[in-house]
Formats: structure tokens, C-alpha cells, sequence
């Protein structure tokens, strides 16, 4: 223990024996052994206080790590808009009781297809003059169907 040989724990024992008396000896040794029970809880303890400061080393990173990147991206949306303009111009319409101005409505690109419903004579109409105008470009047809 401590770098000391057998002989040497024999020489302090023998001391100890001699300077506190057989009768406070028992009572020194428990009160010895309390001290190094608590100096391994102190170490023991420290070393638990150390390993979570390492712990806390490494969150602290991966926090500076994020914030790095949220100021990253706060940076790009800055970029993209201007927030600050946008903040004026809200504070602006608080601020003022009239009304905002309304841009001009944009008109769509294309022109949206109106469907119709055809009565029904509309359709036997057009199916007729369908049928008339096929029978008269083949009158062929008909004469194949009379022999």
C-alpha cells in the first residue's frame, strides 16, 4: 500500500502502538479506516465529477455546432428576404388605420374551358346529319346494299 513493504507498516504499527496506548489504538484504527474510506468516496467522486464535465464538454460542442447552423440558415433567409423591410412595412400597417393597398388582380394565363350540356334533340340532330353526310359521300355503299 502506498509503496510500502511489510516491514515498514510493522515499523508504524509498533510506533502507533507505543505513542496512543493499547486502550486508544482500536478506536484510532477505526477512525483511520473511516479516513480512507472517505478520501476513496472523495476520489471516487471526483472522477464522477470529471467524466460529466467531459460529458458537458461534448453537449456544449454539439450546442455551438447547432447554433452555428441556425445562424447559418438565419443568415440565408436573410439573404433571400428582407426581413427588416418586411418588419418595417408590418409595423407600418399597425401602426396606420387606413386600409392596405391591394395590388391589381393577376389574370390567369390561360382562358378556363366552359363545358356545355347538349339537350338531347341537339344530339338526335347532330347524329342525323351525321349519318346523311356519310351516306352521301359513299353512294356506292347504298347500291352494294340494294343487289
Amino acid at each position: 500500500m502506498f509503496g510500502m513493504g511489510f516491514s515498514e507498516l510493522l515499523v508504524i504499527a509498533v510506533i502507533a502502538i507505543l505513542f496512543l496506548g493499547p486502550d486508544k489504538l482500536p478506536s484510532t484504527m477505526v477512525e483511520i479506516a473511516k479516513f480512507f474510506r472517505s478520501m476513496k468516496q472523495t476520489v471516487n467522486s471526483v472522477k464522477e465529477s470529471i467524466n460529466e464535465e467531459i460529458h458537458l464538454e461534448d453537449i456544449k460542442k454539439e450546442a455551438l455546432e447547432y447554433k452555428q447552423k441556425l445562424l447559418e440558415a438565419e443568415n440565408k433567409i436573410n439573404a433571400t428576404v428582407n426581413v427588416h423591410s418586411l418588419n418595417d412595412e408590418i409595423n407600418s400597417l399597425i401602426e396606420d388605420e387606413t386600409p392596405p393597398q391591394v395590388d391589381k388582380p393577376v389574370k390567369p394565363r390561360y382562358e378556363e374551358p366552359t363545358f356545355k350540356k347538349k339537350s338531347t334533340v341537339e344530339e338526335e340532330v347532330a347524329k342525323l346529319t351525321e349519318s346523311e353526310t356519310k351516306t352521301q359521300k359513299n353512294p356506292l355503299r347504298e347500291e352494294k346494299k340494294d343487289v
